[in-house]
């Protein structure tokens, strides 16, 4: 089994590298804000509930979290791996993570994606997205053909509630407090860690430098 943690900040890129990876790999991409966001549309009684903390940048609760993961992860088609995006974003999920793989004989290897704060703010805030398909754009990296206009279905394109900068400051002071904590955490239990600098490249190239990191994750294993 490949399970993959992709772990940064809001807005490192770690969407796109979860599609990269999947497609290589042949496995599902487990992304938690995808999900809660699946439920908020729905109008399902869980997403009425966390749809006021999401909008205020703050995190849902560890138990609601673990349980959806755990749900997500227990279906066929994750049975020869997943890769995460999103999840852990507290120690007692990551706790709650390693005991969960450790009970099923699984190691997952964390790939930590460094962006500069600056950088990732930029990103954020000239992100826009398609309110009838879903599709994404940035104004600055991959602006949509016409402008403001969805490329696929003509639809007006929308700033989503958490890509607003006072949201987007108070998620990165939220990761800055309860996420990376959680990176000292994989490291001082022993878990893979593998680091790759995600500031100023492409997408692709960054996939290329996660598949040469891993790699050699790999080879130094091997060589234990």
């Amino acid at each position: 089994m490949r399970a993959i943690v992709l772990f940064g900040s809001p807005g490192s890129g770690k969407g796109t590298q979860a599609k990269f990876l999947t497609e290589c790999l042949r496995v599902p991409h487990v992304s938690t804000g995808d999900m809660l966001r699946d439920r908020i549309r729905s109008g399902s009684e869980l997403g009425t509930a966390v749809v006021a903390t999401m909008h205020s940048g703050g995190l849902v609760s560890d138990q609601v979290v673990n349980l959806m993961v755990e749900e997500r992860l227990s279906k066929p088609d994750a049975a020869k791996g997943f890769v995460l995006d999103g999840y852990p974003r507290t120690l007692a999920q990551a706790e709650h993570l390693c005991r969960w793989l450790d009970g099923r004989g699984v190691r997952e290897v964390v790939i930590h994606l460094a962006v500069d704060y600056n950088v990732i703010i930029g990103r954020l805030t000239g992100r826009r997205e398609c309110p009838r398909c879903g599709t994404l754009y940035n104004v600055a990296f991959h602006p949509p053909k016409m402008d403001e206009l969805c490329d696929l279905d003509g639809e007006k394109l929308a700033i989503r509630d958490d890509d607003r900068e006072p949201v987007i400051r108070e998620r990165l002071d939220a990761y800055g407090h309860q996420t990376r904590p959680v990176l000292e955490y994989y490291r001082t239990v022993g878990r893979r860690v593998v680091e790759v600098e995600a500031s100023d490249d492409p997408p692709p190239i960054v996939f290329q430098k996660i598949c040469q990191a891993m790699e050699k994750d790999d080879r130094s294993k091997d060589s234990r």
